[in-house]
This record gives structure tokens, sequence and C-alpha cells, in this order.
């Protein structure tokens, strides 16, 4: 397995990024929020998770450890698969994770993409003894500050997500005055604020 991925960012995408190890390119695929801590030519230390199927090898990335074992616990859980399991590290933390599922929270889970009433409550009870009480006492879910433009970083999230593109167009104009009034935008809280717009909508 390979355990962690160190060296220069030689590429961002709005998914992804390509780690320079040794003379070779490794893509690896992160949330917005991991991918917002990076900088291109600058050196960059992922947690990694390979998934191996049929027909692929992909690296998924972790801004540490915790977030990777969270990752690899929740695809435990039936019909969860790597990219579930990473929607739902977009919208949550780790630890908002373990409180929700500690706390019975159905609501917080439907907020992400592709996880309904019916399937929050079968999460709950599945992943009940496996992903542990929370560490922390709180905060914010998630939020790196953004320095790139924040609109442009949020469409990319939201149509990693799997939004349509006019979903996401919606989504990042109702939550512009709540960026405009941050000192720095965050794209942490602007993803959980857009999804609850775009919940609201469906």
């Amino acid at each position: 397995m390979i355990a962690f991925v160190s060296g220069p960012v030689a590429a961002l995408a709005p998914d992804a990024a390509v780690v320079e190890v040794g003379g070779v390119g490794m893509a690896v695929q992160c949330t917005p929020n991991t991918l917002s801590t990076l900088r291109l030519g600058q050196q960059a230390k992922l947690a990694t998770s390979l998934v191996v199927r049929e027909d692929s090898l992909t690296l998924y990335g972790f801004a540490d450890d915790d977030e990777r074992q969270t990752f690899e616990l929740l695809q435990t859980a039936s019909g969860v698969g790597p990219r579930l399991a990473q929607a739902m590290l977009a919208v949550h933390s780790p630890d908002a994770l373990r409180r929700a599922v500690s706390t019975g929270d159905e609501k917080s889970l439907t907020a992400v993409p592709g996880i309904g009433k019916k399937g929050a409550q079968k999460l709950l009870l599945e992943l009940k003894d496996r992903l542990g009480e929370p560490l922390g006492t709180g905060g914010p879910a998630i939020g790196a500050p953004v320095t790139q433009g924040w609109r442009d970083q949020l469409h990319a999230a939201l149509i990693g997500l799997g939004y349509a593109t006019r979903e996401a167009d919606e989504a990042v104009t109702a939550v512009a005055p709540q960026a405009e009034a941050m000192e720095s935008p965050q794209v942490g809280p602007l993803l959980k604020a857009a999804l609850q717009t775009l919940n609201r909508t469906r």
C-alpha cells in the first residue's frame, strides 16, 4: 500500500493534484478542501489510500492520517464506494462525521450528494460502532482559506460532486453574499452552505 506521497506539486485540477515523487508524477484524487491547501511548485505531503479495481488503480489523497482512516472505514458500509466516501469528506470533516454518526444526525448525512433519507438511516446503523467517538469539541467542519477565486473552486467542487453546471451556477450565486461577508472566503463552509441551498431546491 502507498501510505503517503511527498514532493513538489506539479499540477492542480478541480478534483486532483499531481505530486512529483522521485521523478514520477503521481495523480492523487483529493477533496476541494485538501486541494485548497496545495500550491503549484510547493512541497506537499498527502496521506493516501490506493483503490484497486479490475480496470484501474486510483490514488486518493488526504490532509492527514485521520482523514484517510475515516475514508477507509466509510467504505466498510454497504453501498459506500470511494467516490461516495470522498464526497462525504468533502462535506464533513472526520470529526463532524463521527459526531453525526454518534448522535444519529440523519440531516448531516443527507447533505452529502448521493445520500438520501433511507441511505442515511442505513449508514447510521452500519457505522455506529466503526467510526468511534468525536475527538474534538466541534468548530467548523472544514475550511482552509481560499486564496484563489472562491467562485471557481466552489463551482468545480459542486461539479465534482455530481451537480449539473446550472445547479452549480445557482448555488454559487446563492452563497455569494455569505462569501463577500467573510474577510477571507473559505471553501469548506461555503460548500456546506451551497449544498444546503441545493437540497432545498430539489
